[in-house]
């Protein structure tokens, strides 16, 4: 259903917190024109734990209107609290978006059927494509294979963003569910091993800041030309890694400054990149090649 680059895509944000829709715009068509296969609005790098209900969801309409229809539009509406993640995919699903993305309930640590039984019930009460999202080290909870096989048989969960970083965990999905969805991985630097071991793409952070080289490197991947893939990685290598020198996505909105495309805005508690790190992500985005 949804395959290559998807960037998670950052919500712009003035100095004072308040959303950029001009710069939301701006970037929107920046990707279209750079060939990223699919936009993740409003997920974990879109700061969705500091934006209001009505902000959420605006920033989604505003996406999808920008979109009109070019290329997929996947909203991140997961929560901790079940109800909450039900009614941000139904406002989703109303405003027209291809897919959601549900993140692990964080905090509560649910146990494996509590998890299942939080999936099952927004699958039933929101009939829209929906990705489960796994990702421990934000959450305090990992969904196991054996829990995803069970949700894999709910027509409408169609794939997971696994961001365990563990490049096994693909050949453990796919030998439980049968290929019944489809598998994504969330950390950018094993995005090409990922791919060549089954994975149908990223959802990137990297893509912000590199998205034509990151299109290339999936569909390079995808069209098993390693070489290709593999070139093109290491030159984005150093950008993987210092994209996360501080918490995401505070490297990567400074380096989208950097480069004159949003404001330097981020909420509270996250904070503008620390002063040594600049030159760190300034080198990295030298060695990707990518320019102001």
């Amino acid at each position: 259903m949804f395959s290559g680059s998807m960037v998670a895509l950052v919500t712009p944000m003035r100095a004072d917190g308040s959303i950029d829709c001009e710069s939301l715009q701006n970037l929107v068509e920046f990707h279209i024109e750079s060939g990223t296969d699919g936009i993740v609005a409003v997920g974990t790098t879109g700061e969705s734990a500091t934006l209001a209900f009505k902000e959420h969801c605006s920033v989604i309409a505003q996406v999808v209107k920008q979109v009109n229809g070019r290329i997929p539009v996947i909203a991140g509406t997961g929560a901790n609290s079940t109800s909450e993640a039900i009614e941000l995919s139904q406002c989703a699903k109303e405003l027209g978006v291809d897919a959601v993305l549900l993140v692990t309930p964080y905090y509560n640590r649910p146990t494996q059927e509590g998890l299942y039984l939080h999936y099952k019930a927004i699958a039933e009460a929101v009939d829209i494509p929906q990705i489960l999202y796994n990702v421990p080290s934000r959450t305090a909870c990992d969904l196991l294979p054996e829990t995803v096989a069970r949700l894999a048989d709910i027509p409408n969960i169609v794939g997971i963003k696994e961001a365990t970083g563990d490049i096994t965990r693909i050949e453990k999905i796919n030998a439980l569910c049968s290929s019944k969805i489809e598998i994504y991985t969330g950390e950018d630097a094993i995005t090409v091993d990922f791919i060549l071991a089954g994975g149908q793409g990223v959802i990137s952070v990297t893509a912000n800041v590199a998205p034509v080289a990151m299109h290339e490197m999936c569909k390079a991947a995808l069209e098993n030309n390693e070489d290709r893939a593999r070139q093109i990685n290491n030159n984005l290598a150093l950008l993987h890694q210092n994209l996360f020198l501080e918490a995401n996505p505070i490297p990567v909105k400074w380096a989208l400054h950097e480069m004159g495309l949003i404001p330097e805005g981020l909420r509270l508690p996250m904070t503008v990149l620390s002063d040594q790190y600049h030159q760190p992500v300034r080198d990295a985005l030298a060695a990707a090649l990518v320019h102001k």
